[in-house]
């Protein structure tokens, strides 16, 4: 993918959202974002618990070109995926109780990494977001998920 083209997709997620009708669709959403994100990319993902998070992660994996199975980090709270022509850094802040729990698994060095960092449930330490992060919601919407990008 272009980068003209990458910025068009996430374009149309940020005006009008985009409909996924499929675990498979969400994977692939994920893959297309994926190809075109560089070094520093902070993806932040909210939404419900079974809202899509996980597999839109499994596709940004895919399109980095990580051949790691992608699961959950919400027990183990972050993965590393390597092998990809980036790494990805995949944290879940649904069990942290502070900004020093995130703190003490290596945040600020994570940060500082050239990877791509994508986190779900960041709305529970909305301060230790960086200014540049990129927000997408993911929503329950009639058996499918709406994905949006949220501008600050």
């Amino acid at each position: 993918m272009s980068k003209d083209s990458h910025s068009e997709d996430l374009e149309h997620i940020d005006v009008e959202g985009t409909r996924v009708e499929s675990p498979e669709a969400m994977i692939a959403l994920g893959r297309e974002i994926g190809e075109g994100l560089e070094a520093g990319t902070v993806l932040a993902l909210q939404g419900d618990l079974g809202a899509g998070k996980t597999h839109f992660t499994k596709g940004l994996a895919a399109g980095l070109g990580c051949s790691s199975e992608v699961t959950s980090p919400t027990f183990t709270l972050v993965h590393e995926y390597q092998g990809g022509r980036l790494p990805l850094y995949h944290f879940d802040f649904y069990r942290m109780e502070s900004e020093e729990e995130v703190l003490r698994v290596g945040w600020d060095e994570y940060l500082d990494e050239d990877g791509i960092l994508v986190i779900e449930w960041p709305d529970k330490f909305p301060g230790l977001m960086p200014a540049a992060v990129i927000r997408f919601t993911f929503e329950h919407d009639c058996g499918g998920r709406v994905v949006r990008r949220i501008q600050d």
